[in-house]
């Protein structure tokens, strides 16, 4: 599996979306950081009580579906099929053929599909799908719902393993 690169974004970035977008680049990249290396068992565990469909690889599929929909279908108006469709939100549920390398690359192709969708647009368009929201808005959701995934992916590796660190 290749490294996926973790560039802090340059400080002096003046265009809006490119540093939206490298900031989310750079959340990606420790997301995937923090699954890679862990066994199928250690990133399916779900060691947090008050959380109990919380694992791992279950946040990166959820971070695919947030992607998907928001980026994608939200924002570029993609007649894509979303990843969210019942309650509880399956995004975060496990299948036995989901591994650590096969749900990486679903997340990594996710953001190709997403740099399509966004090609072009500004970020005060309104989004193609309904309307409702900007392009900015859109972006600056997922940055934030990326964040705070990163967060649970920062406590459930120190779990697994006990690594610490960005």
């Amino acid at each position: 599996m290749a490294e996926v690169a973790r560039v802090w974004p340059d400080p002096l970035d003046g265009d809006e979306l490119t540093l939206q977008t490298r900031f989310l680049d750079f959340l990606r990249a420790t997301a995937v950081r923090k699954v890679t290396g862990l066994t199928r068992e250690q990133a399916a565990a779900t060691p947090l009580p008050s959380s109990p469909r919380t694992s791992a690889l279950g946040v990166l599929k959820h971070l695919t579906a947030v992607e998907r929909w928001w980026l994608v279908i939200e924002a570029g108006g993609a007649a894509e099929p979303s990843r969210w469709a019942g309650s509880p939100d399956p995004s975060w549920d496990l299948t036995p053929e989901d591994d650590v390398a096969g749900v990486i690359a679903a997340y990594r192709a996710e953001w190709d599909r997403a740099a399509a969708a966004l090609a072009g647009l500004a970020p005060e368009e309104r989004t193609r799908r309904s309307g409702d929201f900007t392009v900015r808005w859109v972006l600056a959701h997922v940055v934030q719902e990326t964040a705070r995934h990163v967060g649970h992916l920062d406590a459930l590796r120190e779990l697994a393993d006990g690594s610490v660190g960005e």
